[in-house]
């Protein structure tokens, strides 16, 4: 039954293969299976590895042991309690989120989220709730969707964690992030999130997990934690698809989100 059930399912999807042929996620070649990069652009993808640090997750060029901290946890402690990234924000990375941000790419998303489960397979063990990255909502009419909302949506679908999309506000209509440097990138963003009173049952007492698509200074994932713990989440973790390595940041570079 089972094998007459599989030989139904690919008659079915047959048609739509035909029609809408997979392509890579990265150029857009055609590949075998949707969701996949083509032969060119997967090497082109950084994927982030142990050895990182326990905190921020920036990787390590070599084990320093259990526990060691970065320069940047130790120096600037967060309001998070981990952030981990799948991949390296540049080349295939870079055009994987552009497409998903600007160009509605939105059929990236689950493979972005599987890759990202791989990253932060220990934060989704734990996490109690997902809530994804707000848009302030003169943004997301204009745009009509929020790619953090797919990412945090994918993660649900594959890991059954609860999804509230809700439950975090931009209250704040800040400017795109964008050209600016990192502490004006602070000052955009402080105080432009908040978790509306109806809300605060879904998170009070719980490990959050926040997602976003590009984790770059950090400014925007403080901001929200802040927000949330302030509601009173137990604890916050940030999960990004792809991460701006330090000492990579360029403020002037347009593709910088």
């Amino acid at each position: 039954m089972a094998e007459i059930k599989s030989l139904a399912g690919n008659a079915l999807r047959l048609p739509m293969r035909l029609l809408f042929p997979p392509v890579c996620a990265g150029c857009r070649r055609h590949v075998s299976q949707p969701g996949v990069l083509c032969g060119e652009c997967w090497p082109k993808l950084r994927m982030l590895e142990r050895p990182w640090c326990p905190v921020m997750g920036t990787p390590f060029i070599h084990d320093m042991g259990e526990g060691f901290l970065s320069a940047e946890a130790i120096a600037d402690p967060p309001p998070f309690e981990r952030a981990r990234a799948a991949v390296v924000y540049s080349g295939v990375a870079r055009q994987m989120v552009q497409g998903l941000k600007y160009q509605d790419r939105t059929d990236l998303a689950p493979w972005m989220g599987r890759w990202m489960m791989r990253a932060g397979r220990e934060l989704m063990e734990e996490a109690e709730v997902i809530v994804p990255v707000p848009l302030h909502w003169r943004r997301f009419f204009k745009r009509q969707f929020n790619q953090s909302a797919e990412l945090g949506r994918a993660l649900s679908q594959l890991s059954a964690v609860p999804f509230r999309p809700s439950a975090l506000r931009r209250v704040k209509l800040t400017r795109q992030q964008v050209g600016l440097e990192r502490r004006e990138r602070e000052e955009n963003v402080r105080a432009a999130f908040q978790v509306p009173p109806e809300m605060e049952i879904e998170i009070a007492g719980r490990r959050v997990l926040l997602v976003d698509d590009v984790y770059t200074t950090g400014a925007t994932a403080r901001s929200a934690s802040k927000a949330l713990r302030k509601a009173g989440a137990g604890a916050v973790d940030v999960l990004t698809f792809a991460r701006v390595l330090p000492g990579d940041f360029r403020p002037d570079d347009s593709a910088t989100i």
